[in-house]
């Protein structure tokens, strides 16, 4: 018994090192969704939110689909695309946003992976044991249109996610990468944003007598971009 307890706790381990993290290649897959078959590499030239949720027919999950949806309109204005997933079956999946279509009036637009074997829940570490072994967590994955791992986000099963930071993540990624800036704290769209700080003495004398700049100190200067 200990030896097969040791052996899954390897593996565990072996998983927790592989998986993706902020600036990593997405890890590739193939899977059924309610849109059909689905690969990552259909969404090279987008980004993409790939995001997991529990269980469907459950009641934070519900509301959570709903407001996925509402920023859907939005999130493709920024060439943003959205995946979802969960460890059920693809009637399980269709049933519930017909479901959801009837009791909220809202239509689900974008397709959801059915992860029964956890291929990839696994692969992107969206299962954590000692919450559950059965269930993926509330995790979010930002993708760029070079299938690169921008950003992770995880949420407990008891916390509804914020649609609107997620929209600000992408807008602040896309924005930096636009410009080579970095945004600061509480950042929306039309805020200044943070000049990388200069490497240099020289640099740095330069920087605080730029008009085009707001400086706090030679390391934390503003400014805006259009």
């Amino acid at each position: 018994m200990s030896e097969f307890v040791n052996q899954e706790a390897k593996k565990q381990e072996e998983v927790v090192n592989t998986l993706p993290r902020i600036g990593s290649p997405a890890p590739q897959f193939e899977a059924e969704t309610t849109h059909g078959t689905i690969r990552l590499e259909d969404y090279k030239g987008s980004w993409l939110i790939l995001f997991s949720h529990p269980a469907d027919f459950t009641p934070v999950c519900t509301t959570e689909f709903a407001a996925f949806q509402e920023i859907y309109p939005k999130l493709k204005e920024m060439n943003t695309e959205l995946l979802g997933l969960s460890i059920d079956s693809v009637y399980s999946h269709i049933a519930w946003v017909r479901t959801i279509e009837e009791k909220l009036g809202v239509k689900i637009e974008f397709p959801i992976i059915a992860d029964l074997n956890k291929e990839v829940a696994s692969k992107y570490g969206m299962i954590m044991p000692e919450e559950s072994k059965t269930e993926a967590v509330r995790a979010v994955f930002v993708i760029d249109d070079k299938q690169v791992v921008r950003a992770v986000i995880y949420y407990p099963m008891s916390a509804g996610r914020n649609m609107e930071e997620i929209v600000r993540l992408i807008q602040s990624l896309q924005t930096s990468d636009q410009h080579g800036i970095a945004t600061p704290a509480n950042w929306k769209p039309g805020d200044k944003v943070i000049v990388p700080p200069p490497g240099t003495q020289e640099a740095a004398e330069e920087r605080v007598n730029d008009d085009n700049v707001e400086c706090i100190d030679w390391f934390l200067c503003k400014k805006e971009v259009k």
